[in-house]
């Protein structure tokens, strides 16, 4: 019997391609979606499509709207950045306060009732090294407070986080996907798509994904839907 695992799973490219690896090691699959107040709500629809291309045992979504706090382009009326050059050197207005260690706690909560030991998360070092919440220390400083939070932590299991994209680039990612035969057309990367869905092309996010699928030499399949001169 395979053993559980909780995967955070935004809709994303890199969160498909970070559950499809938690599958292909043998893991059976828990998707958590969080509904956050998220500016760009079709990442919702998107994570469907994905839990159901992964065939997860369960697909659970959850609602928490940190647009209430606000302080990030992403859940208040701000302007998300375009055509700016994406370096690490400073956190971008589009990080969202403490949502990593929001959305870790909840996929914690729930591992703890399944039982999982591992929960699967799809940040990356290198090209969103401003984020603070994407960096390994963090990662490793809440798998200390897991064992230290929790009744299962207590009682023995180690839980352990997994972020088996951490220090790939986004072209590795994109060859890793297509290694593992996934339809990419099932995702939706854009900060700021319009009212149709259509990515923009400008943002950090869409200028990222085009390069990576540049990079890997193989077409974005949802290059045509976008708005810009790059991929959504």
């Amino acid at each position: 019997m395979s053993a559980n695992a909780v995967v955070l799973l935004s809709g994303g490219l890199d969160s498909y391609t970070a559950a499809a690896m938690a599958r292909a090691e043998g893991f059976t699959l828990h998707a958590l979606t969080v509904q956050y107040g998220q500016r760009h709500a079709q990442e919702i629809e998107a994570a469907r499509r994905v839990a159901r291309a992964l065939e997860v045992a369960r697909h659970l979504e959850l609602h928490v709207d940190l647009s209430r706090i606000g302080g990030s382009a992403l859940t208040a009326d701000l302007p998300v950045p375009q055509d700016r050059p994406i370096t690490a050197d400073d956190i971008p207005v589009t990080y969202v306060p403490a949502r990593n260690t929001v959305f870790l706690s909840l996929a914690l909560a729930w591992a703890e009732v399944i039982p999982a030991a591992d929960l699967f998360i799809g940040v990356n070092a290198l090209d969103y090294s401003g984020y603070p919440d994407c960096r390994p220390e963090y990662l490793e400083a809440f798998e200390r407070l897991a064992a230290l939070a929790t009744k299962a932590g207590v009682e023995g299991t180690r839980f352990r986080i997994h972020a088996p994209l951490l220090r790939l680039s986004k072209a590795e990612i994109v060859r890793q996907g297509m290694a593992l035969g996934l339809d990419y057309g099932l995702t939706h990367s854009c900060y700021a798509p319009d009212a149709d869905g259509r990515p923009c092309g400008r943002c950090d996010s869409c200028q990222l994904r085009a390069r990576g699928f540049a990079e890997a030499g193989v077409p974005d399949p949802l290059s045509n839907l976008s708005r810009g001169t790059a991929a959504g």
